[in-house]
């Protein structure tokens, strides 16, 4: 017998934007001018937050990890680089994109509801360029993303605001009367060595993992969706699947994750199924009803929920505007969606 999921543990699933917790000292460049006013969030899974500090809203792995960075106008995110894939989708706000070691390969500009996927051992980073506060939903490979690799300046900067990076990832704030724990070392500065055998990318290379918005209906097609009225699922990030009738996505390349974007038109309604493997909804625009047999969860703007495998579920939307969501589903081949059997229909009906 399945679970049954009660409103209660159904909400600990449910991480709402209004309540992310923020930490302000996550990361080595944290305290450095011009990068001293950013918030990091970890939603689900360990992150690669460097300090003790930063709270995990949801441990359970999933194969994957979920984040959030938030940053006011003139904010930057530090040049480093990834041991797995790194996708983000821009909230809101405008921001810049840029890489190499010194951020001399390139820049693109995002604006909301753009992706951007940057490959593993590419030096990157990002400004908020925008008038506005911002916020990122991130998308980070494999359950343990590993530590981040700075660029060498970035040590440089962060030994004058009192914060210290060990060997072992872990960051000491002497600020706050932190001390060097005994057996421990500062992480060596990235050597010349390190930073020559990262890729170097053009920008037509780069703009080849960006997907706007306004172009991410061009790869459509699902079962999920082929005979449901008002609701189109879009391929954005993974190879194709032909067990869900999903052509791939613009950024085709195994993540260990596939994205896509769900459309649903005021009103419309996806039925009752069930997935074979992790599943998390991220509400970029507009309301969203999520159903499970034992209650409802309605969903706001930035919001992220993470289904449980194998229950049956659908999703409403009551508002009287599209609602524009993003998924990410575990592994590069997900199984198609199970629907409800007429069995199980009987018994929900009674």
């Amino acid at each position: 017998m399945s679970k049954q999921w009660t409103p209660a543990e159904m909400n600990e699933r449910l991480v709402r934007y209004t309540e992310l917790r923020p930490c302000l000292n996550a990361f080595v460049d944290t305290y450095t001018p011009g990068s001293d006013k950013k918030e990091n969030f970890t939603v689900i899974g360990p992150g690669v937050a460097e300090h003790p500090d930063q709270h995990v809203h949801i441990s359970e792995a999933h194969g994957f990890n979920i984040g959030g960075a938030r940053q006011p106008p003139g904010c930057t995110n530090s040049q480093h680089s990834h041991e797995t894939e790194e996708v983000f989708i821009v909230h809101s706000g405008q921001w810049a994109f840029r890489w190499g070691v010194e951020c001399e390969d390139g820049e693109a500009v995002l604006g909301p509801g753009d992706c951007i996927s940057i490959p593993v051992n590419v030096f990157r980073g990002f400004e908020n360029v925008g008038e506005d506060i911002g916020y990122l939903f991130a998308v980070l490979g494999g359950d343990d993303p590993g530590n981040v690799l700075w660029a060498p300046d970035v040590f440089d900067k962060a030994k004058e605001y009192g914060l210290v990076l060990l060997e072992n990832g872990n960051l000491v704030d002497t600020t706050r009367g932190e001390t060097i724990p005994e057996g421990l070392h500062p992480m060596p500065k990235t050597s010349a060595e390190q930073v020559a055998a990262h890729r170097k990318m053009t920008v037509d290379e780069m703009l080849d993992c960006v997907y706007l918005e306004k172009d991410q209906h061009q790869r459509s097609g699902s079962a999920l969706t082929a005979a449901v009225e008002g609701v189109a699922e879009y391929a954005m990030i993974g190879p194709a699947s032909s067990a869900e009738a999903v052509p791939a996505g613009k950024m085709a390349w195994e993540h260990g994750f596939q994205v896509r974007r769900l459309d649903l038109q005021a009103g419309a309604e996806l039925p009752f199924h069930a997935r074979e493997e992790e599943e998390v909804v991220y509400l970029h625009r507009g309301s969203l009803s999520y159903q499970w047999d034992g209650g409802e969860l309605l969903m706001e703007e930035g919001d992220v929920l993470t289904v449980p495998k194998h229950l049956m579920h659908g999703f409403t939307n009551p508002g009287a505007d599209l609602a524009l969501v993003y998924v990410v589903r575990g592994g590069d081949a997900p199984a198609a969606a199970r629907w409800l059997d007429s069995a199980e229909r009987s018994a929900a009906a009674q």
